[in-house]
C-alpha cells in the first residue's frame, strides 16, 4: 500500500515543512534601518556583506525537523488505516499550532513594531498552509481505501 495517492501526499506535505530550512518566513524586513531575514533556524542579518546567523530559534528548529518527520511515521502505518487517519487530523492540529508559533517568532524577532508587507513575505510562509492542505487530501485518499476494503469485504 506504500505506493498509493496518500503516500505522495505525505510525502509532499513532509517535504514541504521540511523545505523552511530551505526557504525563509519573511525577507528584507527592516529593523533599526537593516534588512534582516526571519527562517525557522533563526535570524539572518547582513553582516559585511554576508548573511550571518544572529538570533538562534533552537527549539523552533527542533521541533519542525519533528512536524517534518511525522507525515513519514504515518505513511508506514498503511496497516491501520484508522489510526492513519487520526494521526493526520492530529498532524494538521500540530502544524496549525505551529504555525502560530512560527507567526510569533518573526514578531518576537522583529520587535513587534514591524509590520510586514506583501513584498516581505518568504516562500516558508505558504509552506504550512500547503502541507495542511496535503494532510487533507491524504486523508480523503486513505478514507477512499477505507471504502474500497469494506465494499470488498462485503463481497465475499
Amino acid at each position: 500500500m506504500l505506493q498509493r495517492i496518500q503516500s505522495v501526499y505525505l510525502l509532499l506535505a513532509s517535504v514541504a515543512i521540511l523545505a523552511l530550512f530551505l526557504f525563509p518566513l519573511a525577507h528584507n524586513v527592516y529593523v533599526d534601518n537593516k534588512p534582516i531575514n526571519i527562517m525557522v533556524m533563526g535570524v539572518y542579518q547582513d553582516v559585511n556583506g554576508q548573511q550571518q546567523l544572529t538570533d538562534h530559534f533552537v527549539a523552533l528548529t527542533a521541533v519542525t525537523a519533528i512536524v517534518g518527520i511525522i507525515p513519514l511515521i504515518i505513511i508506514f502505518l498503511y496497516k491501520n488505516r484508522k489510526q492513519q487517519i487520526a494521526l493526520c487530523y492530529s498532524s494538521v492540529l500540530v502544524i496549525i499550532g505551529y504555525s502560530f508559533w512560527i507567526a510569533q517568532a518573526a514578531k518576537a524577532a522583529t520587535g513587534g513594531g514591524v509590520t510586514l508587507d506583501f513584498k516581505n513575505f518568504g516562500i516558508g510562509l505558504f509552506l504550512c498552509p500547503l502541507a495542511i492542505l496535503l494532510h487533507i487530501l491524504a486523508i480523503k485518499g486513505i478514507q477512499r481505501d477505507e471504502k474500497l476494503v469494506k465494499s470488498a469485504d462485503r463481497l465475499r
